[in-house]
């Protein structure tokens, strides 16, 4: 039983150890770090506002455990304020723990500010581990392919936040539609209620939106094997995600864009800076001659 527990052990530590490139980190913070600017000032709820509406304030249980400060007006605006322009430095490379852990700091702060009036999104629990996982790595450049356990071990966590947003959101659906959720009418309703003008064509075809539940709930409860794909069905896999969000938003307008950008550590983005050199590397064609 022992012999047993050891192997066990030892081929999770090398599952969850795996060297990765640091250049996939580095990208990855790029893209993390840089969509602050759009998330506090476009994407997130309007969190300076919601701070005015004292009676509407519920704090979480997080906050109760930290002792978080009570929202304010003012505060919210400072973070929203701060909070991109620590990004943006973060993003550069330059000091990486300090400057990827206080953008997590201050992210969170803004996350649990906004969730504390109201609807709590799933969409950024994978974001928010992103944030957490990536000043770990410390220094990473970009196209570095140079395999880290570090880097291993960030990714991994990634990834595992995607597929634990999608099997919970599955649990959810059974849990209190059962698997009624699949046989009855929501995306019907979503349709109706929020359907984009192409979304909407699709009311002409109940038997695919029929379909489309099963697909998703049986997708969702079969996420976790995204862990352990390889190669160009981990390719497919993803491509399948990116189809599906996108899909998504052009048709009932739900997006869910911080977790799509954490779908992003399945691929390997160390690849696109050899891209880009080799780009710059081709010669300039010589101009045809009279």
């Amino acid at each position: 039983m022992t012999a047993v527990a050891g192997r066990l052990g030892r081929a999770l530590d090398a599952w969850w150890f795996t060297p990765l490139p640091l250049g996939r980190i580095a990208a990855l913070r790029v893209l993390v770090y840089l969509f602050v600017w759009y998330d506090v000032f476009s994407y997130s709820p309007q969190v300076t506002e919601r701070a005015q509406i004292a009676g509407a304030y519920r704090p979480l249980a997080v906050e109760r455990v930290l002792h978080l400060p009570t929202p304010t007006h003012t505060l919210a605006l400072v973070v929203q304020i701060v909070l991109p322009i620590v990004a943006t430095l973060a993003a550069t490379g330059r000091a990486p723990r300090l400057l990827g852990g206080l953008t997590f700091a201050l992210y969170f702060d803004w996350i649990v500010m906004g969730d504390s009036y109201g609807y709590v999104a799933h969409d950024r629990f994978a974001f928010l581990v992103a944030l957490a996982v990536l000043p770990t790595v410390g220094s990473a450049r970009r196209g570095d392919r140079t395999p880290s356990q570090r880097a291993g071990w960030a990714l991994r966590c990634i990834q595992i936040g995607v597929v634990v947003t999608y099997f919970l959101a599955a649990w959810a659906k059974l849990r209190f539609g059962g698997w009624h959720w699949a046989e009855g009418s929501v995306l019907t309703w979503s349709l109706l209620r929020r359907g984009t003008s192409l979304g909407k064509h699709l009311l002409d075809a109940p038997w695919l939106l029929h379909l489309s539940q099963w697909g998703i709930l049986l997708a969702e409860l079969a996420s976790p094997v995204l862990l352990f794909l390889r190669g160009r069905v981990l390719g497919l896999a993803v491509a399948s995600m990116l189809v599906f969000h996108f899909v998504s938003y052009e048709t009932i307008r739900i997006s869910f864009l911080p977790h799509v950008l954490c779908i992003f550590a399945f691929v390997p983005l160390e690849r696109l800076g050899e891209l880009w050199r080799a780009r710059r590397a081709q010669p300039v064609p010589a101009p045809a001659g009279p």
